[in-house]
Formats: structure tokens, sequence, C-alpha cells
């Protein structure tokens, strides 16, 4: 049996729990401890500090010797929260508006449910991970031997989606969601008094340059049918009122759906600072970081997703071939380190639940709870079938 309804009230109160007392990545302490807790009273083979703050569980079924990871994130973001129901968040400046406290929630629902009753013979890694905002939960679990001290066969992941309405699924083979990678570009030219220009280079004028220059990536360097975004978001002089600035700096965020555009991205923006500056007579440069790698589902693992999602919800609440997003997701790591896939769940349409994620009155739905819970247990049940 599937269905998760019976634990509904306790996986409520998890997550209105987590809610209420969020904390950042690698902080994760109360929420960690809680976790390991409850698995613990599950009967699990619970491992602490994987990662820093992750909780890996062990459930073994039967002598089937096939293992899967099921991961969910932990962490919340640095947002002061606007909501005001009486769960809300405790930190100041701290909340959950991400869902991440209703993945942490599905997930320990599936665990409760597949101790207590499920049908499978294998094993199930299940995987809490800290820190997934800032790209470094997963590389650090994975650093700290994740997959050489519990081998997983295939690993999957999954979050909430804003305006996809309760208990719809969608998928996709490939890439699934975009890399990311922040850049600082810094420009020294020479500055001088306003009313004499001609006396100096005007950082501002170069770095406007640019700004504009960068935006020509997208629309006239890549493939048309291959997406892209830059976007300069930050823009710092050291200039004042009547003083041209001498010094520059941009900053930004680029996002790619394959490694090769990324890649045609960083070559391309390098190129076109430096031809700028050139052309000014300043000295420019840039820092490039990919922070989250493109978010790569394999085959195998998402058509056996597609598959228990239509078991469960049907075919026509399952989309296995939805458009790819730009945003990105640290399981990306994962991914690539095992054949995985990533996959999404309705978080609903109307209200707070229909809001973006890390919108500051965002919050998860419960009723998003026993949908997503019962996917893990039918996703365990299809791939481990006893």
């Amino acid at each position: 049996m599937q269905d998760t309804s019976s634990i509904l009230a306790d996986m409520r109160a998890w997550r209105r729990d987590f809610h209420a007392h969020p904390e950042l990545g690698f902080e994760e302490h109360r929420t960690s401890a809680r976790v390991a807790e409850l698995l613990t009273e599950f009967g699990l083979d619970v491992h602490t500090g994987v990662g820093q703050t992750g909780v890996v569980g062990i459930l073994q079924r039967g002598n089937g010797t096939t293992a899967i990871g099921l991961r969910a994130d932990m962490d919340a973001l640095p947002f002061e929260e606007q909501n005001s129901f009486a769960y809300r968040s405790t930190n100041s400046g701290v909340m959950h508006a991400c869902g991440h406290d209703g993945h942490t929630a599905m997930l320990l629902g599936a665990a409760k449910h597949l101790s207590q009753s499920g049908d499978f013979n294998g094993r199930v890694i299940f995987i809490f991970q800290p820190a997934e905002e800032h790209g470094q939960g997963g590389p650090a679990m994975i650093e700290d031997g994740l997959f050489d001290r519990f081998p997983i066969d295939e690993v999957y992941g999954m979050h909430n989606m804003p305006g996809l309405p309760v208990g719809h699924f969608k998928t996709r083979r490939g890439t699934i969601m975009a890399s990311e990678a922040i850049f600082e570009i810094a420009i020294e030219a020479k500055g001088g008094h306003a009313a004499m220009p001609h006396m100096g280079v005007d950082a501002i004028t170069v770095g406007a340059q640019m700004v504009g220059a960068l935006q020509t990536i997208v629309s006239r360097k890549l493939n048309p049918g291959n997406n892209g975004v830059v976007s300069v978001t930050e823009f710092i002089t050291d200039g004042a009122r009547n003083r041209l600035p001498g010094s520059a700096a941009l900053s930004g965020d680029a996002r790619a759906l394959s490694p090769d555009v990324n890649q045609r991205i960083e070559e391309t923006m390098r190129s076109i600072v430096a031809g700028i500056a050139q052309a000014h007579g300043v000295a420019a440069s840039v820092a490039y970081d990919t922070i989250f790698k493109a978010t790569i589902n394999s085959t195998g693992p998402t058509m056996k997703a597609i598959e228990a999602a239509e078991l469960l919800a049907g075919s026509n609440n399952v989309n296995g071939n939805c458009e790819p997003v730009l945003a990105s997701e640290d399981f990306a790591h994962m991914a690539a380190a095992r054949p995985g896939c990533f996959i999404f769940t309705g978080n609903g349409i109307e209200g707070a639940n229909a809001q973006p994620l890390h919108a500051t009155d965002y919050d998860f739905n419960d009723d998003a709870l026993v949908p997503g819970s019962s996917f893990w247990v039918q996703l365990v049940e299809h791939v481990l079938r006893s």
C-alpha cells in the first residue's frame, strides 16, 4: 500500500516544527538531530555528521542487493518571513522559503511508512542533505564518502513546484535544471573631475558598455536552440556626485542547460570584457565560478520515476517530458555521481502555495505531504520489487 495519509498528522507536525525553527546551510543542527531521532525511532540504521550536518538512514528489507538513494534538503534561506500563521519562523532573518521543511517531512513520512509496512526487497538509503541553497551540501556529502560508505545504484530527488496542482508530477530525461555560475568583473580606469571627463577614463562608461555587450552572448553568440541567461545584478563604483569613478565592479549570474553552453558563455564574456577594456585603455579582469552543475536526469531512473508517478497519480497527472527549468539545484552533483532522476511535485495553484519559491510569503502546502511521501513509497516498491 502506497497511501501515506494515515501518517499525515505526523508529517504536518514535523513540517510545521521545521518551518518554525529554520536553519541556514551547515547550521541545521536542530533539524538534523530531530531527523536522526525520528529515523532511529523508525528502526533505521542512522549515520549523522555526513557532510557536516547531513543525516543518512538505511532501511534493508529481504536479501536484495540493489540500493536506491532518496534525497531531501534541510536548509532554509536568509529572509525575514512575512507570513503571520502560528508556525511562522521563530528565527529572525531566516525562513523556509523554498519548501525544504516539506521535503524533509515527506521523506521522513516515507521512511516511517516503509519501515512499518513497505513491500520491497533491497536497500533504501534516505539522504537528508544540508546546504542545498548555495550548492555546497551535495558536494560536501559526496566528499565525505556518501557513495563509498553507502553504496547506491540509483539516486532520486524531489522538489515542490508552486503553480503545479497538488498530486501532479513532472520530470524529463536529460537536462531538467540549469547550471549556475557567478561572475565578477573588475575595472580599473582613471577617475577625475565630472566637469573634465577627457582627462580621465570613466569606469561607469566602460562598465555600461560591458553590461550592454554581455546581453549579446545569449542573443547573438549562442545557438537559439540552446538556452542560457546572463544577468548583471550589481554595478558598484567609487564615484561621487562630482567625481568620475576610477574603478567599478560588476557582478552577476549566468545559467545554462549544458556544460558546453556554460563554457561558451564564460569564453565569450572574457572576450567581450577584454575587448572593451582594450578599446578604452583600461585594465579589467573576470572571475567566473560555476557553483551548480546542470541537473541531468539519466534515462533509466527517469523512466522508473515516471512509471511510479503514473501508478500513483494516473497518467493524466504526470508530465514525463516537461520543459527544463533555468533555476539550479545541487542534486546535480549526486546525479553526476550516480544514475539519477529529479522530479517536481505540485505545491498548489492558489494563495501562499502558488507564491514563487524564495518569496517571503511562500509556504509549503501541507496537502502535498501525502502525494509526495506516497510517491517515494511507490518508487521504492516499484524499483525494489519484492
